[in-house]
């Protein structure tokens, strides 16, 4: 039983596990030697808690000892944990029963109010705001509504396959639902909130996803690229509901809108940037770096990291007025509290409808950008740095597109044995 002074240089212990258990989970704890009770229990995998064990009510040896886990030792200092330890001791010494009080608890917490608490105590403080918003997403408008109102401890495996299945249509969907239910249950057991071993989430087979590839083709880029000048310029028609009324609706000569310099400049950029959609929305002026040709992305889905510009993606940016401190102006450019553009779905909408190419999503012109570069001979590795992946996996979807040139070469060959063939 290792005794040493719990603090913040107790985060470095490097525990011994004895060779003993080795069919179970191996920890060992290490006791405080000044608050009797007080421990560290330290798992064969890494994980570390604080943790306090106490005799209930008149306490002696004739009471069985009880143990709480008081929270995770990468959430919690170990100097809130002391004084978490040394009131649940004082509250044991006056009668109570810290451990019976935590089940009490436990047995009590939904599933909504568990998703509320991983949402303010880990997501907000730990993660980017995308993702953060990711997760609010799927928590509001999927788990809440199904699971929200169950306790957390009484949600059973079967109930979740159930879950799961009803999003079967939308694959992608489940299995992200049921990957952010698994993490809210993972926090809770860190926090205490739910018995270790409770999460319902284990062995939910996932859905195979299929991985969507649309690339644009020459004629589709020269339509889009119509589309684009159609929008800044003349505008481009809409028409009305015709499930609805419209009484007041402008004549047809009437109805073209033009589409605002900075959104028809955002979808330029994304098309001759390869850039991910938020990386171009969020740009200011100061990440431009106009001598080197770069952007210099401080947030990026995968970090920090810069893009190289070609000409075409330069001429868009000197011939863009600067309107506040991000490269496309939102609504309140220039304003104290500015910020970023939150989309481009209305006037994308329209262009692509222009365009004959409803089917086409904003990232496909990320693949397209990709589909042009393997297309042209460039390598794997050079397509990867220039959109920004941290996996080489990731680049791999543009391998069987770098077969054009060897295609191109193969034809000339075939072509020439041909005619010779042929007596020509």
């Amino acid at each position: 039983m290792p005794m040493v002074r719990l603090g913040a240089s107790s985060l470095r212990i490097k525990p011994e596990f004895l060779p003993t258990n080795r069919g179970a989970d191996r920890y060992v704890i290490y006791w405080d030697t000044q608050l009797k009770g007080f421990g560290l229990k330290i798992t064969e995998n890494g994980h570390r808690a604080w943790i306090v064990e106490y005799r209930p009510g008149a306490g002696g040896r004739g009471v069985s000892k009880k143990r709480i886990v008081l929270g995770s030792a990468s959430t919690l200092t170990a100097e809130k944990a002391r004084r978490a330890a040394k009131d649940a001791l004082a509250n044991a010494r006056v009668g109570d029963d810290p451990a019976t009080a935590r089940a009490d608890g436990r047995a009590a917490i939904s599933v909504s109010d568990l998703a509320d608490a991983f949402i303010t105590d880990h997501v907000e403080p730990k993660r980017k705001d995308r993702t953060a918003s990711t997760y609010r997403r799927l928590i509001d408008d999927f788990i809440k509504p199904k699971l929200g109102t169950a306790r957390a401890i009484d949600l059973t495996r079967a109930e979740v396959a159930k879950f799961h299945l009803s999003l079967r249509k939308t694959a992608v969907t489940a299995n992200r639902a049921v990957a952010v239910l698994s993490a809210i249950y993972s926090f809770g057991d860190a926090r205490g909130l739910v018995p270790e071993g409770t999460n319902p989430t284990r062995k939910i087979e996932k859905y195979k996803e299929e991985s969507r590839e649309r690339f644009l083709s020459v004629k589709e880029f020269q339509r889009l690229g119509a589309a684009l000048r159609d929008a800044e310029t003349r505008g481009i028609r809409w028409e009305p509901d015709p499930l609805k009324k419209a009484k007041h609706a402008p004549k047809p000569e009437n109805r073209a809108v033009v589409t605002d310099q900075h959104a028809v400049a955002a979808i330029r950029l994304l098309l001759l940037t390869g850039a991910r959609l938020r990386e171009i929305l969020h740009l200011r002026w100061l990440d431009w770096d106009q001598q080197r040709g770069l952007l210099n992305l401080p947030d990026s889905k995968t970090g920090k990291k810069s893009l190289v510009l070609n000409d075409a993606a330069t001429a868009v940016l000197k011939n863009l007025p600067k309107l506040g401190r991000y490269v496309i102006a939102g609504e309140r450019a220039g304003q104290k509290d500015e910020r970023p553009r939150a989309d481009l779905n209305r006037p994308w909408r329209a262009i692509r409808r222009r365009a004959g190419l409803e089917d086409v999503r904003l990232h496909d012109l990320r693949h397209s950008y990709a589909a042009v570069g393997a297309g042209q001979g460039l390598g794997l590795v050079q397509i990867g740095g220039l959109l920004g992946h941290s996996q080489p996996k990731t680049t791999a979807r543009y391998a069987h597109l770098a077969n054009a040139p060897l295609r191109a070469a193969t034809n000339i060959i075939g072509d020439t044995i041909a005619s010779a063939l042929g007596g020509k």
